[in-house]
Parts: structure tokens; sequence; C-alpha cells
């Protein structure tokens, strides 16, 4: 993607190491305070900001990172829903009116406010039990999708460096690790486009 070309905005799942807590932490945990008998040394250890979540029927734990290709990220607990920052990482020095997203992201005044603000909404449809989706919609979802599936690309890619797991303790360390390996991959990708520039040119 490039400043001129749109935004494409999706989250992804980072797993961190499982914590175990006994009965008698989870409800000081609860209600947010620290358990009274822990040391100095298990306060470090333990992970507070790490969280619990569900997809496709399956436990994770960990952070959720959310992005708008090319430029901002989030990072944020497992639990919190996509699409809580949406509006998070909406690039204002994108010239491009372009939305690309998931069907994740729908909801009507979500898409009033695009409109509102000048942006163009390219969100896929979601359907339900009493309302498939139609064949336009469908047609609408399938030519987005292949937009929306180059974010793909970059977690793919994060995952072949050494994947999205982090082995830090907290949310913050968290948010730092995955700066600095989306940092890496900026680089990585700049090499590749500025060899592209350089080689040989097709004549018109």
């Amino acid at each position: 993607m490039w400043p001129g070309g749109g935004r494409i905005i999706d989250a992804t799942l980072v797993p961190a190491p499982k914590q175990h807590f006994s009965k008698n932490d989870k409800e000081p945990l609860r209600q947010g305070a620290m358990p009274a008998d822990w040391s100095p040394v298990e306060r470090r250890q333990k992970d507070l900001g790490a969280t619990w979540t569900k997809k496709h029927g399956k436990s994770h734990y960990g952070f959720k990172r959310s992005i708008s290709v090319d430029r901002k990220r989030i990072t944020d607990t497992a639990a919190v829903h996509d699409s809580q920052h949406f509006e998070g990482v909406l690039d204002e020095w994108n010239r491009s009116a372009e939305v690309s997203a998931d069907r994740g992201y729908p909801g009507q005044e979500r898409e009033d406010r695009l409109k509102a603000q000048g942006y163009r909404s390219h969100i896929q449809r979601k359907g339900s039990r009493n309302h498939p989706l139609s064949a336009c919609q469908q047609r609408r979802n399938h030519r987005i999708a292949k937009i929306r599936a180059r974010v793909e690309h970059i977690f793919a890619a994060l995952e072949q460096m050494g994947g999205k797991r982090i082995r830090t303790i907290g949310q913050a360390r968290a948010d730092f690790a995955l700066t600095m390996m989306a940092a890496v991959y900026n680089i990585r990708r700049l090499v590749f486009l500025q060899a592209g520039l350089s080689g040989p040119q097709c004549q018109p």
C-alpha cells in the first residue's frame, strides 16, 4: 500500500504466555487489586494486561493488534472486539478516501460517520439467519475481499519473521515488541520496493 492508496483495517490475535492464578488470587484481581501475598518477584512476572477471548469456538490468551495499512497500529487486550479500534487506526494523512474492512466492522452508525467525514466505505456486509446476503451484496463482499486480503499478507509476513507470539510481560512491553516487529517489516518492504523500482524498466 502507499499513502494515496486507501486504507485497509484489520486486527489479529497475538498469543502471550498463559498466566495461572490461584482461586485466592482471582477475587482481588477482579476488583483491580494486587493480591497481598504476592512477592515483588511475582508481581513483576505476572502479566495482568493479557486477557482471554474466543474466536471460532477456540479460547485464546494474549493481546489484539489492530492496524491500518499503511500507518497506524494499536495494541490492546485480546478480549476487546476488533471494531473498538476502527476509528483509532484511521490515518488522516492518507490522501485516499477509501476505507476497506471485513465483516467484523459493520454498523450503520459507523457507515454514517465515515460518510460525514468524507470517507468512502468498503466494509463487507454481514448477513444473519433471517436476513441472508443478497447476490449483489455477496459480489460486493467478494470485490472487497480481493483488496483487504493484502493486510493478511502483512500478518503472514510477521509470522514468518518469528511469529506473532510475544514473550514479554504487560501491555506496554507487548506494544513495544510488536511495534519493533512492524518497523522491521516496513524496512524490509522498503528495500524490496526500492529494488523493484531500480530494476529493468519496460520499454513503451
